[in-house]
Formats: structure tokens, sequence, C-alpha cells
């Protein structure tokens, strides 16, 4: 079968079993055959091989997301970068959200504008968290990523008639039927010809759904051998319903349902009992996820908008708790991503060695693997599967060139990604997505964020016009006539 050879590569991010960990490589040969690679170091060249030149280039492991929302997310930029309900802490999950969403024309556009972005920053596998939509399936396959498809469902919808209080209406019922539908879809996902995408159980929040539908769930995930996830101690908000509901955090309530495990995953475990926005009286919600082997989706970008953020990650990591990374929302860059973990967990901790971007590496890498239940991703290593992402270090932003992870991670993120492969089958090349037409996807975003802007007053309890909460930088001046 035909090979590739990357040749001479200046440098390789290469996976060395013995000490369990990435180091650098230079001018080094990587190969890849049939999806997997095949060969690190001098590889000797036989007819027919396919050869791409590797000088100038960082040759990586593909970025591992665990935690991300596609199909409604990119629809948010210039709605939600400013905005937070201030009587609700700050958290834009109750008051806007609901009332900022695309219609089901725009949801296919969402996905490939978020499936690009993700493709251009690095990304080769990616768990997507969405609400079931007719085109998910082709699209994820098309898109040429390896995508973790989690539907989400639930008990409850969450709402506010006033701006201040949380209601939750519940209908268990509708909650079990969504959860057999996203089985089923979780199936069709599992024999996909593609062979890249396959499933994860997720219960979508935890104040939204019934202890029997988060145990159900987690019993499905143990059955079929699946990751499970489920958001929680995301917002001041859930942390106090929960404690109201149950006398216990979160966490804990997470611990009394038996679902925390190596196979469980938390988004995002911000307000744990010893977060002083919490003020609560326990101090074990670290310990239980650290001897759980519970997985932390870590996504600071999407509450550093609300001046919230996890104190701090580096605090985490040595506890023992396992961390991965996730996008959560816009700008879906997993690089700049990785420079916001960096940043707010040193600001957070006020102690720059609190987190090394070695960690931040290995959570955008094999933290994810991981937690996905995986050892054939997030690594180069012989076996591995080839997804490979190259990184121009000739670029001016990744010079000087002295530690090209850093250079990538903190000055030029995604404007170095040269081109990445799944699979060994080529997704971006000079910069540009082969999979999807990303340029295309986001004009008509565009024209749907104006349709949802239309939409909003009637589905907010004000009445109000989106410019009423969200308005533009600045005032629109209209030239007379």
């Amino acid at each position: 079968m035909t090979k590739t050879i990357i040749r001479n590569a200046a440098f390789v991010v290469a996976w060395d079993d013995e000490s369990a960990a990435h180091v650098y490589h230079t001018d080094t040969d990587v190969a890849f055959s049939d999806g997997r690679i095949t060969a690190l170091g001098s590889v000797a060249e036989e007819p027919g091989d396919e050869i791409v030149d590797g000088a100038g280039m960082m040759v990586m492991p593909g970025l591992v997301n665990v935690h991300s929302h596609p199909s409604s997310e990119p629809l948010n930029k210039g709605f939600l970068d400013e905005l937070g309900s201030p009587a609700l802490y700050n958290s834009s999950l109750y008051e806007f959200m609901p009332i900022l969403r695309p219609d089901a024309d725009a949801v296919p556009d969402c996905v490939e504008v978020a499936y690009s972005e993700l493709l251009l920053s690095g990304v080769t596998t990616l768990a997507d968290l969405s609400v079931a939509h007719p085109r998910w399936l082709d699209l994820a396959a098309r898109s040429g990523l390896r995508v973790v498809v989690a539907p989400m469902y639930r008990s409850a919808r969450w709402f506010t008639r006033n701006g201040h209080v949380v209601d939750y209406e519940w209908d268990e019922a509708a909650g079990e039927a969504a959860m057999a539908q996203a089985l089923d879809i979780i199936d069709k996902a599992e024999a996909d010809p593609s062979g890249r995408l396959s499933g994860m159980v997720c219960p979508a929040q935890i104040d939204t759904c019934s202890a029997d539908l988060i145990r159900d769930s987690f019993a499905e995930a143990e059955r079929r051998g699946l990751p499970f996830q489920i958001h929680a101690a995301q917002s001041v908000v859930e942390f106090h319903e929960i404690t109201r509901r149950h006398g216990v955090t979160p966490i804990q309530w997470l611990r009394d349902l038996g679902v925390l495990s190596e196979r469980s995953i938390i988004g995002h475990s911000i307000f744990l009992d010893d977060h002083p926005a919490a003020n609560w009286h326990t101090r074990e919600d670290l310990s239980l996820l650290a001897g759980t082997q519970t997985t932390v989706a870590h996504c600071p970008t999407v509450f550093l908008r609300r001046g919230i953020a996890l104190r701090d990650v580096g605090r985490y990591l040595r506890a023992g708790v396992r961390v991965a990374m996730g996008t959560d929302t816009y700008p879906h860059h997993m690089l700049e991503e990785m420079r916001n973990v960096a940043y707010v967990a040193r600001l957070m901790a006020q102690n720059p060695r609190t987190l090394k971007t070695t960690d931040v590496f290995n959570f955008a890498t094999v933290g994810g693997a991981t937690a996905l239940g995986r050892d054939d991703i997030g690594r180069l290593a012989p076996g591995a599967r080839a997804d490979i992402v190259m990184v121009d270090v000739t670029h001016p932003m990744m010079r000087p060139g002295r530690d090209p992870v850093r250079s990538l991670v903190y000055a030029a993120a995604e404007r170095a990604v040269r081109a990445v492969f799944v699979d060994g089958q080529k997704v971006v090349e000079d910069g540009r997505v082969l999979t999807m037409d990303y340029p295309a996807a986001a004009e008509r975003l565009h024209e749907a964020q104006k349709r949802t802007e239309e939409a909003a007053p009637a589905l907010d309890f004000a009445g109000r016009a989106v410019t009423d909460y969200s308005p533009l930088t600045f005032p629109l001046r209209q030239e007379a006539s």
C-alpha cells in the first residue's frame, strides 16, 4: 500500500513511550499508510511513495477537543461578546442564550463554520455536543474530522421570567424519549462508513436532568463502552440550585449518583466547594474528581468574557485531576484557547509557574485522548492514527523559533498551520479547508444572524430589541440622503 513520507521535518513533536511524554525530534521523517503512522526517524523511500517536503515545518499530533457546540455557537459572535445577566452572576445561559439561537436553516452553516475553524487550528478529533439536527452525521463525515457525536438531551428546560430568577419546566418523559433518540444517533455514527465517527452519552446539564436520567445515561455509557459527559459546576446559579435541591454541591451529587469515573467528563467544573464565589462549607470536590479519575473539560474563553474563571487549572492538575480541553464557543480556535488556558491559570494563581506549556499541550492532546478512552490519537508514534498537523516554523510570527510550540501557542496560532491530515487524508492545505466551503458558510451565517436578531424580541420575557442589551460598539449613524 502507498505510504506518505513527510521528509526531513525541522521539528517533530513525537511520543516517547519510555517517558510517556512528548519530545522534540529534529530533522526527522514521519511516514504513514492506511491511516496509521508507520515510522518516525530516517525512512527509506520505496517506489510509489508520496513525498511531502517537511523542510521548515514542525510536525505535531492533531489536537483533541473534548467539548464544543458547533451547531449554535458560531452565530453568537457579535451578540454575546460582552453579555451576561447582572442579576444571574453574569452568566448568559438563562436570559440570553435561549433567545439568541439559530433557526433550523442556519444550523448547518454554524456547523460548517465551526468545523472549518477547528480544522484550521489543528483540531483533528472533536467531541460535538449538539442538540440533534438532520444533517449532523453527513456534515461530520464530510468534514474529514474525527467526530465524537454527543447528542445532548435533558428532562427540563431553563428560562427566566424576570432576569433574576431561573425557572425549570420539567418533562421527564420527553427527556427519556430524547435519550433514546440520542442513542439511535450514536448507533448510526458508530456505523458510518468513514470510520471516523463515534459516540458519547451526554445528558446536557446537571440542573436540567433528573437523577434517573443521569444514572440511566451513565449505565448506558458503561454498557456501550462510551465516554459520558455532563455540564456541571458551570455557574453560580447552578451551584446554588443543586445545593438547594440536594444539600450537596454539584460534584458531590454526581458522586452520590455514582457517575464519577474514568469514563466521565465534567464540563466545566469551575464552581467547586472551595471556589470563593460558592461560599460552601465543605472542601472535598477537588479530591472527589481526582480520586474517581474524572476528567475536567476546561474551556476558559467562554467564561473569561463574563469575568469568570476556574481557580486554577494548575491546582487541579497537581491535585491529580485529569484535564482535557475544549473550545465550547466561538471562535473555534483551539490554539488560541490553549493560550488562554495558560494565561488564565497564571493570573488566577498569581503565579507564572502554576502551569507550563507542556501541561497545556498535554491537555489538548493526550489528555483529550485519555478522556475519550483512546491511546491511538493525540500522539505521534508508530501505530497511532495518522492525525497530523504541519506548522510553518519559518512564518514571521513563529520567529524567533527557539521553541516552536511556544511560538505557536503564544504568538502565531492558526496563522502558521499549513496542512492537516486526519486518518492520513489531507483536510487542510496552505491554510485552506479542503472539505468544506468555509467562506460561503460564514456568509450565509451572517444573513442568518439578521433573522435571529429579528426573531429575538418575541422570545424575550421583556420583548426587548437585541440592541437594548447588546448594543453595537459604536452608535450607528445613517448618512442623510
